[in-house]
């Protein structure tokens, strides 16, 4: 996998740098602030940018933006340092594909990363379970009476994004089918929700409340 890394902090992308290479990752660029990483992401073409949120000249939200739309075969996974997840969903709208904690133990970063390549949002069930907690608050509907068609195996496999399960091959174990099954649930729940990726899908899920448990 190539990747693009773009944070302010020098430090922190000399050590992701030498954590990623010494997983077998290739780490093609560096960039500073957003407006680099969309030049680093248009000049190296990489199959992932590790974005920061907050950096100066561009915010890692707008480069997301700006990647999302110019680049749709590059990847976006946002970082952050903070306990504050506010970012989540416009990070999600943006395009991202994922959205980590820097705080994450080295083995659980590599992994959900590896996962991106295969579709999967790099979401940790840490950070799942942070957004489920801001969207249980009260509201005038708890859960979405309109189903948007999904069938009950769909709603299955959304319920298990939803609580953090976001392999395929762990989707398939949870529910005792293949998982060439699995994507083709996916790619119908895709389908039907009108959205490009797995990360859009769990947010659009905890935001419409699509599944029991979400309050």
């Amino acid at each position: 996998m190539r990747l693009v890394i773009a944070d302010d902090h020098a430090l922190f992308r000399d050590g992701l740098r030498s954590l990623l290479e010494a997983h077998g990752f290739d780490v093609v660029a560096e960039a500073g602030n957003g407006r680099e990483a969309v030049a680093a992401a248009r000049a190296h073409q990489p199959d992932v940018v590790l974005m920061d949120i907050s950096m100066p000249v561009m915010t890692g939200l707008d480069a997301t933006r700006i990647i999302s739309a110019d680049l749709p075969d590059v990847r976006v996974v946002m970082l952050t340092a903070s306990d504050s997840d506010s970012d989540l969903f416009e990070a999600i709208r943006s395009g991202a594909a994922g959205y980590l904690s820097k705080d994450l133990e080295a083995q659980q970063f590599v992994s959900l990363l590896d996962g991106v390549t295969r579709g999967e949002p790099a979401i940790s069930p840490e950070v799942a379970r942070k957004m489920l907690g801001e969207l249980a608050r009260p509201t005038a509907s708890s859960i979405a009476e309109e189903s948007y068609g999904l069938t009950e195996r769909e709603r299955d496999v959304l319920e298990l994004l939803v609580s953090g399960v976001t392999s395929n091959r762990d989707l398939a174990d949870r529910l005792f089918v293949s998982e060439n099954t699995i994507k083709f649930h996916l790619r119908n729940i895709l389908d039907k929700l009108h959205l490009s990726s797995r990360a859009q899908v769990i947010a659009f899920a905890m935001q419409h409340r699509l599944v029991d448990g979400t309050g």
